[in-house]
């Protein structure tokens, strides 16, 4: 992708003021190239925003496959995150998980859909999330079932309490997942000591389809890193996007 054409996009950068969060939260926001504010576009939205455009190069993506392969246009959505606070918003055992998460659903969404031609219905919404960002999105989609029902999983970090919430669930058969997990990720250092993120992903994987969704689940060469997440996410975007 060296091509210039597909580093000519628009990202705008915005704050929300957030009442949970009690504070202001950064915003970037890629709109596909020929956005129109007559017309309508999904919305993909990005825990860990800047981590997404910069390191997944998630807009320049997006770019090419609306560009060469006539993907439909898609909004994109990255929320920053300050990360001396991110685990206690994105953990389900954090301090600020409830605020954050109120905040994505009852705040974040209003406002980029009073504000962007971005459509409404839960079918057009993707959450997006990489490690304990792919564990938020999933919990955000099961808090708040009218309004999410697809998740893009980068080795999602599903610890013991989220394998916990996933089980109280009785059908999860609304619930379209995209869950990618690296080979080499069985010992992941994390705030919560070294952990084995492929049995926690194997396990997440087997009680989603026990409980009737049908995730697409992938293990593949690749560590807990960017390097490999980047490499993935156009296979994400071609899962959500062109079906």
């Amino acid at each position: 992708m060296t091509d210039s054409k597909y580093y000519k996009r628009t990202i705008v950068k915005e704050t929300i003021s957030s009442t949970h969060l009690q504070e202001d939260r950064n915003l970037r926001i890629f709109l596909p190239p020929g956005y129109n504010e007559v017309l309508s576009y999904p919305v993909m939205y990005c825990q860990d925003g800047e981590d997404f455009f910069n390191f997944g190069r998630v807009a320049t993506h997006m770019t090419r496959l609306i560009l060469d392969e006539d993907y439909e246009p898609v909004i994109i959505v990255g929320v920053d995150v300050d990360k001396s606070v991110r685990t206690s918003e994105y953990s389900p055992d954090g301090t600020r998980f409830e605020p954050y998460t109120r905040f994505f659903a009852e705040e974040l969404i209003p406002y980029i859909e009073q504000k962007y031609a971005a459509r409404q219905e839960r079918s057009e919404r993707v959450l997006a999330g990489d490690s304990l960002g792919g564990t938020v999105s999933l919990h955000i989609a099961l808090n708040y079932p009218e309004l999410f029902d697809k998740v893009l999983s980068l080795s999602g970090a599903f610890y013991e309490s989220t394998l916990a919430r996933l089980t109280q669930e009785t059908d999860l058969s609304r619930l379209d997942m995209y869950m990618v997990i690296g080979l080499q990720e069985e010992s992941v250092v994390t705030d919560h000591g070294t952990l084995d993120f492929l049995s926690f992903n194997r396990r997440a994987h087997e009680i989603l389809v026990e409980r009737g969704a049908k995730p697409l689940y992938s293990e593949q060469e690749g560590k807990h890193v960017w390097g490999f997440w980047q490499g993935v996410l156009p296979e994400a975007l071609q899962y959500f996007y062109n079906r």
